[in-house]
């Protein structure tokens, strides 16, 4: 007996540690999660599968039955929807995100506004303010600047960050507003031109996240770890990193 039990619980430890979480990640988290990732696998020896989308979509994807464990949301709103209709645990804020006007062609973005509304830009690529809560922001900064009348018929949306920043990236964009995380993370640091935009024009993003009920039902343990790394004062130094603020 002795000789089976030894092999049996080998084989048990190896599976658990093989255990795999899915994390639906919000699109403007894709290159500071690379960090995250890599500093979970150290701590925990657990590996991760991120999925990579906009809030609203995985919000509708996790409401229909997505086996997704735990969600970093780009928001508070989709999480605390999740949660009181019994889909996830309480949304606890984990970064708050910034805006940044982002673009690779020569334009002059000291006098930004003036620049956008002028001759030499022709297409602004924005989130799509319905499913990203970026696009959100986005949209009431420019109301903020008054100009949203005057660059309606310029703006391109994106279906997430990702795709808005794929049009700014290519220049098939002439600009566009993007995440800061993503002009400071090493794959894009140098690359064109990036300005801030005033706190004061929109709401820094509370971004949330929470265990899904997949996670609790599959993986508790693992998903309510990586919930707390996230959480923890490792992960925190690196969405710093990344220019996200902290809670």
């Amino acid at each position: 007996m002795k000789r089976l039990i030894a092999p049996l619980l080998f084989a048990l430890c190896t599976a658990a540690s093989a255990d795999t979480l899915t994390v639906a990640v919000a699109a403007n988290v894709q290159y500071a999660f690379d960090d995250l990732q890599a500093e979970f696998k150290r701590e925990t020896g657990h590996d991760l599968k991120p999925v990579y989308n906009s809030s609203g979509k995985f919000s509708a994807q996790i409401m229909s039955g997505a086996p997704f464990d735990v969600f970093l949301s780009a928001d508070m709103q989709y999480p605390e929807k999740l949660h009181k209709e019994g889909f996830a645990t309480t949304p606890k804020v984990y970064a708050y995100g910034t805006l940044v006007l982002w673009t690779m062609k020569d334009i002059d973005l000291a006098n930004w506004q003036a620049t956008l509304a002028g001759p030499a830009v022709a297409k602004i690529a924005v989130a799509n303010p319905k499913t990203a809560p970026y696009g959100r922001e986005t949209m009431k900064a420019l109301v903020h600047f008054k100009l949203d009348d005057a660059l309606k018929s310029k703006l391109v949306y994106g279906e997430s960050i990702a795709q808005t920043n794929q049009y700014i990236h290519s220049r098939a964009a002439d600009a566009g507003f993007t995440a800061k995380s993503v002009v400071v993370s090493p794959e894009m640091r140098g690359q064109g031109k990036w300005v801030d935009l005033p706190k004061d024009a929109y709401q820094p993003i509370a971004q949330g996240i929470v265990v899904l009920k997949h996670g609790r039902e599959n993986n508790p343990q693992l998903a309510q770890r990586f919930h707390d790394f996230v959480l923890s004062a490792k992960a925190r130094a690196i969405l710093q990193r990344y220019g996200y603020l902290l809670p």
